[in-house]
């Protein structure tokens, strides 16, 4: 009895290859993007569409998945905050080993990092988050030069170039200030 459900958009059924090395299929769909798709300043929005192209081959262990998945990032710049919305192209290639294929015993921690098929089923959202997790920058821009935002006041400095601030008075000299502001007195008025 399988867990997957062969009715989700991400679940292939490699039935027809009929487990013969060399046979293929390509497959070409548009699927609505799973829940948590992306890192939190940049992701894929979900139930928006992606686009797969891919290539089933039967192979002597399993099936062989290559292609891409194409799909709408949103998210924000890390430097000044502003919505960024661009198309991603991320490329994948796994190997999906038959659920009836032995395993050696020895090798238990590396059946665990196996992508398996389940009743000639095959699941791709796994494939999917981390081809596109992976391929998202660290630190998403709006512009690869991005100068951020001014750390005194917040203004975005991509809007001001020439934004500036007075230079800081120090604390010391500070209750000096008050006095520029007093009218000078004029000197022939002053009293010997």
């Amino acid at each position: 009895m399988t867990s997957l459900d062969p009715r989700a958009p991400l679940v292939l059924d490699t039935r027809e290859l009929g487990r013969r090395p060399g046979s293929q299929r390509d497959v070409v769909r548009t699927v609505p993007a799973p829940t948590e798709l992306g890192i939190e300043v940049l992701r894929v929005p979900e139930g928006s569409p992606v686009e797969l192209d891919l290539r089933l081959e039967a192979v002597m262990e399993g099936v062989l998945v290559s292609g891409s998945a194409s799909a709408e990032l949103v998210g924000e710049c890390a430097r000044c905050l502003e919505p960024i919305e661009e198309m991603t192209e991320v490329r994948f290639q796994e190997l999906f080993v038959y659920d009836d294929v032995r395993h050696d015993p020895q090798d238990a921690e590396l059946d665990d990092e196996v992508s398996r098929l389940e009743d000639d089923m095959l699941d791709l959202e796994p494939l999917l988050r981390d081809a596109v997790v992976l391929a998202l920058p660290f630190r998403p821009l709006c512009e690869e030069d991005c100068p951020g935002l001014c750390i005194e006041c917040g203004a975005r400095l991509a809007d001001d170039p020439e934004h500036a601030h007075e230079e800081p008075i120090d604390p010391r000299w500070a209750g000096l200030t008050a006095l520029k502001d007093v009218v000078p007195q004029d000197p022939s008025t002053t009293q010997e």
